[in-house]
């Protein structure tokens, strides 16, 4: 009877088993956290204008609360990451790993600036925030309508910078899975990399 030499995507799958390169399943919860919550939040900004005052208000209230939420996600990835342990090697080396931690850490800096344009956004218009009902006061006196309409700006032009950057991040994990054909994308699902 033949025995079946192991493949190179054999090889990779049972190496994405041992070497920790699979995400831990709290990163990849996260991970999928930021992305629901991060289209939501472009839906929800994108289609209010289109809608009723009673719904517009409720859906400006769920932006709010969702930012909020998609606030405490980002900020418990980022303890997550950076507590020992919970770091995963890289599937890639050279230029494509440089660009691939480039692309990671220029989305986490503008999903935090995002999150800080927004509440400083809705704080610099003389508005409480709101999450799930709970109303939180702005904590400094209101700018002027120059320097809010300012901020909104910038919010905006970052929520679609992250929305094209992450495009592209998409784009590129579904090029590596089904071209390339190894486990980049499989590292960021449930289960073992050779399971999907």
């Amino acid at each position: 009877m033949l025995k079946h030499s192991p493949t190179p995507s054999d090889t990779t799958r049972i190496a994405a088993v041992n070497d920790r390169t699979q995400y831990d399943s709290i990163s990849i919860l996260l991970h999928w956290l930021t992305v629901i919550l991060v289209l939501a939040q472009f839906a929800l900004a994108h289609t209010w204008g289109f809608a009723p005052k009673p719904t517009r208000h409720l859906m400006i209230v769920s932006h709010m609360s969702f930012g909020i939420l998609l606030s405490a996600v980002l900020i418990t990835r980022i303890g997550w990451r950076l507590t020992p342990g919970h770091q995963s090697r890289a599937s890639a080396s050279g230029w494509a790993e440089t660009a691939a931690k480039g692309v990671h850490y220029l989305l986490y800096a503008l999903l935090v600036g995002e999150a800080v344009l927004g509440f400083v956004l809705r704080c610099s218009g003389d508005e409480s925030m709101s999450f799930f009902g709970l109303l939180i006061p702005a904590p400094f006196a209101p700018t002027d309508k120059a320097t809010h309409h300012a901020i909104g700006e910038a919010h905006d032009f970052i929520g679609w910078a992250i929305i094209v950057i992450a495009a592209g991040h998409a784009a590129a994990a579904l090029f590596h899975h089904f071209v390339l054909r190894d486990d980049v994308l499989r590292r960021m699902l449930p289960g073992e990399p050779g399971d999907a």
